[in-house]
């Protein structure tokens, strides 16, 4: 990795959700940032993930997040569809990284800046932790917001994931517009399209 160069941590939320846009982030934190409860986020608190966001976008030297649609999901996969999403903060980074670490096994290769993919990378380097922090904290907000819609789904509690009080909500009331269709997610889905 960059010794002295500016790096960006990036991480997705929301990528194994039944409703719900994908969220992704990403991070450039100054060389000796810590914070004793920096974590992958989903190892960290729901209360503790705002002061952390709010202390992330303090003391970061840059961040963004940025999403995809559930249309783009459904257009094209999941997966392209959180690289989109990371693409798209990097993107709007305000300044730009010379390398980019990045949660998970796969990445689009993100114009002509080096990147190195690293397994559980939320739990090993800060720069991505905060990214998974900021990509949590502003996808719950937004189905929270959602909810207020839609309240059967208690997308406030579930945020878009497949619990049993969501999956019972679907075979009661269908799917909402903010549902990624081309999940299978209805039994008898098939015939409905």
């Amino acid at each position: 990795f960059s010794e002295n160069g500016t790096e960006a941590g990036c991480d997705e939320a929301g990528r194994g959700c039944y409703a719900g846009p994908v969220f992704a982030a990403a991070v450039i934190l100054p060389k000796n940032f810590s914070h004793p409860l920096l974590n992958d986020s989903k190892q960290v608190k729901p209360q503790d993930r705002q002061s952390l966001r709010t202390y992330i976008e303090t003391h970061a030297i840059a961040f963004a997040v940025a999403q995809s649609t559930v249309e783009e999901i459904d257009q094209h996969n999941i997966l392209k569809a959180s690289f989109m999403a990371m693409h798209r903060a990097i993107d709007a980074l305000k300044k730009k990284p010379e390398f980019l670490l990045i949660d998970g096994n796969r990445f689009l290769k993100y114009h002509r800046i080096p990147h190195q993919c690293i397994i559980k990378g939320d739990g090993k380097y800060a720069s991505i932790a905060a990214a998974s922090i900021l990509a949590k904290t502003y996808r719950d907000e937004y189905m929270t917001f959602l909810h207020e819609q839609h309240p059967h789904y208690d997308w406030e509690s579930n945020k878009g994931y497949g619990t049993a009080a969501h999956r019972a909500a679907l075979a009661q009331y269908g799917l909402s517009p903010h549902h990624r269709k081309s999940f299978r997610l209805l039994p008898a889905q098939s015939s409905l399209f």
